[in-house]
């Protein structure tokens, strides 16, 4: 009797933290605006292309706690034009998803985190030649680390390096380094 009411009294303990974990307080959704620089690694015929891209990023997500988050995001590449004795390109990708982060924050006041984040993204790539347009859709694997400032419990600012693996015929993978800003509600 005496190991069932300890059970009981250990398991309301329990239940009692697992509900105060999981605290509407916790969940603070947040919208970024970032800018991107992408690497692209072109394979076969579209090896000659301009693989330099800029592209702007927007995301919606939800801190959960103080070390993960979760976002969303949608992101648009510019117009890539490339001119070879043989041949005019025009290239381009949009890409959306989803991330998970981890957060690290440093310091007494925890204005710096490190951050770690790792996601899969639908990657819809663009390519023209002489006119002639081929489009591909692939999901695609991303590693990214990177930094985050908090200026205000509200405004933050963040830079990430990512790897994107894609993995078709066309675009093998890209690196990019991105910036930008956060808002938490």
């Amino acid at each position: 009797m005496r190991k069932t009411l300890l059970l009981a009294g250990v398991a309301c303990i329990l239940s009692a933290n697992a509900a105060h974990a999981l605290d509407f307080k916790t969940f603070n959704p947040t919208i970024g605006l970032d800018y991107a620089y992408s690497d692209a690694d072109f394979k076969k015929e579209s090896k000659d292309l301009n693989n330099k891209f800029s592209s702007g990023i927007i995301s919606l997500g939800t801190k959960i706690g103080d070390y993960s988050s979760v976002e969303a995001y949608w992101q648009m590449s510019a117009d890539k034009k490339t001119n070879t004795d043989t041949a005019k390109y025009k290239a381009r990708f949009s890409s959306y998803g989803v991330d998970a982060y981890g957060h690290l924050p440093l310091g007494c006041e925890q204005k710096v985190e490190l951050l770690g984040s790792l996601g899969l993204g639908i990657y819809d790539i663009s390519i023209k030649k002489d006119g002639e347009k081929s489009t591909t859709d692939r999901v695609g694997y991303r590693l990214g680390l990177g930094a985050q400032y908090n200026f205000t419990e509200h405004f933050s600012g963040r830079i990430m390096g990512r790897y994107n693996y894609i993995g078709n015929g066309q675009l093998h993978s890209f690196n990019e380094v991105t910036a930008g800003i956060r808002y938490t509600f």
